[in-house]
């Protein structure tokens, strides 16, 4: 089968002919072509994935455009306004597909507002509220590496796209034949047309004040003096996150200037991860050089946020993603109720993976914490439920440990660009009170307790990549482990059980431990990976650092 498809792609005139020269490549090779051909990208809530290249397994505009005469048949069937809003980061070929995702939908009669220039996943996720529309596609494959490119589907609320819509659109592109099943026109013709449209300036100046509206103490960062090194990490960061800091009044902001230019390859760190250090290397060596108070980098689509803080000993300290939420949380909390603007009945959100220290801080402020499933979306659904009731304001902060962190009603998904105003701000409150980050954060381990959050990865790459995450995790089920590292488990949570968590069914298996740690195991939704979330808690750093270490390599047989 996967060798027919290979054949007939090959005697097609294909359109991009670095497709043609790479399937001409491939002849003779099998485990090639069936690496290719013998699987096809599958759409699901977060939209598709995939290396670039030549076949269904690849990201490519035959693909893309297939995928989005699914979504085009989905939206023919919503009423409203029939339009949908497009955005793309610096990935290679996200402005290519991003451009012939909306030539399907103009040929389909459906409008398009497409951004003019690259644009992150807030400004997406804004657009498609803003202009009431239907659906948002995102074309960005994160933080994964350079050979990566992805389709993100979002709805008419600005989320990621449900269950039950991402089920019905990929029935559809089931329905569409990859090569010739979807109609298209040429983008200046559906300019001309009217049915592609840029998105105008009044939504984009929408969004910044929607972002600089979400300011814990407004003005104060004019007289604070703060220095500041950025990197977009050759992403879409560079002009929002510039835009909306000087906007404050920061203007010390240095650009890491290998990093500045929007470039797909990412030559400087092959794993555009804000988590990783190496990606944030350059960002440190500038600042220590340059003495800025602090250090941010984003992710390619801007939607997450890494921050190094400098120390008394002008050592720079990277800030974890659950560290980052619970100073977030904190601040906001108390410079909102410091102000009076601390809604009633305050609500955040975090998702099961993040650390409870932030359950804590929630409590002392008299602030609901809500746990969701991990997932941005979920925090999404939480917001919208909130909205229905007429209760939006309630929402105040919501973030997961992967550094992804969201103040306010105004999008629905991660916003590394209110993030990095938000973390600057704070750094320029606590150095107007003769205090910092860093302090801050000893602060708050001594008040609560030293937690320690730390997240391992174990890879499955392969076709046979998922079949071994499922024997493992339905392993882990039918025989559950008694003890972990010589701790006893205490309690199970299996959230493909909704009936005893509350919440929708997930690959999720959370181990309570004698002693209050936890270990979560979870595979990944967008990578071949299980990933195992570690919390401890000791007198100070090393105690709980050793326990996790324990906790680690009792697990390593069973996921190795």
């Amino acid at each position: 089968m996967y060798m027919d498809d290979y054949r007939r792609w090959l005697s097609q005139e294909l359109e991009d002919p670095a497709l043609k020269a790479e399937l001409e490549q491939i002849q003779g090779q099998e485990e090639q072509i069936k690496d290719r051909f013998a699987v096809a990208l599958k759409f699901g809530t977060a939209g598709l994935r995939g290396v670039l290249g030549a076949g269904t397994n690849r990201m490519n505009i035959y693909v893309v455009r297939q995928a989005t005469q699914g979504l085009a048949n989905w939206v023919k069937t919503q009423g409203g306004n029939q339009l949908v809003a497009i955005s793309y980061d610096s990935r290679i070929n996200s402005d290519v597909f991003a451009r012939e995702a909306a030539c399907v939908l103009a040929a389909n009669g459906i409008h398009v507002r497409i951004y003019d220039a690259l644009m992150p996943v807030p400004a997406l996720s804004f657009a498609t509220r803003y202009y009431g529309a239907n659906a948002g596609i995102m074309i960005t494959a994160s933080h994964n590496p350079a050979k990566y490119n992805g389709y993100k589907a979002y709805g008419p609320d600005g989320c990621q796209m449900t269950d039950d819509a991402a089920a019905i659109v990929y029935a559809e592109i089931q329905n569409t034949d990859v090569l010739t099943g979807a109609k298209t026109i040429a983008f200046d013709a559906g300019l001309a047309q009217g049915l592609i449209e840029y998105v105008g300036e009044d939504c984009k100046e929408a969004l910044y004040d929607a972002i600089k509206a979400r300011s814990v103490r407004p003005g104060l960062c004019k007289t604070a003096g703060l220095k500041l090194v950025y990197s977009p990490l050759n992403g879409s960061g560079l002009v929002p996150v510039t835009r909306v800091l000087r906007d404050i009044g920061i203007d010390d902001i240095t650009i890491v200037p290998e990093q500045k230019d929007p470039d797909g390859n990412f030559p400087t760190c092959p794993y555009p991860n804000p988590e990783i250090y190496e990606a944030l290397r350059l960002g440190l060596e500038l600042a220590k050089s340059s003495g800025a108070d602090l250090m941010l980098a984003t992710d390619p689509d801007a939607d997450r946020v890494g921050i190094a803080i400098r120390c008394p000993d002008g050592s720079y300290q990277l800030v974890t993603g659950n560290e980052v939420g619970v100073l977030l949380l904190d601040y906001i909390c108390q410079g909102r109720k410091e102000a009076g603007t601390l809604p009633e009945k305050a609500v955040a959100v975090k998702s099961i993976v993040s650390t409870p220290l932030a359950d804590a801080v929630a409590a002392h402020y008299g602030v609901e914490m809500r746990s969701v499933l991990t997932g941005f979306k979920w925090i999404g659904d939480q917001i919208a439920s909130l909205e229905a009731a007429g209760e939006v304001e309630r929402f105040i902060f919501g973030f997961e440990e992967s550094y992804g962190y969201l103040a306010g009603p105004y999008v629905r998904d991660k916003d590394a660009v209110v993030a990095s105003m938000l973390i600057c701000e704070m750094a320029a409150y606590y150095r107007s009170i003769g205090s910092s980050i860093k302090e801050r954060l000893e602060a708050i381990y001594s008040q609560y307790g030293r937690y320690l959050n730390q997240v391992d990865s174990f890879e499955f790459p392969g076709l046979t990549g998922m079949d071994k995450m499922n024997a493992i995790m339905s392993g882990l089920r039918a025989d559950p482990p008694a003890q972990i590292g010589g701790h006893k488990v205490v309690k199970v949570t299996d959230y493909r059980k909704p009936e005893e968590t509350g919440l929708p069914s997930a690959n999720v298996l959370i181990y309570a431990l004698e002693g209050g740690a936890t270990v979560v195991v979870r595979p990944s939704g967008t990578e071949p990976k299980i990933k195992t979330y570690f919390t401890t808690l000791g007198k100070d750093l090393a105690e709980a650092q050793a326990q996790k270490d324990v906790l680690a390599q009792a697990l390593k047989p069973i996921l190795a």
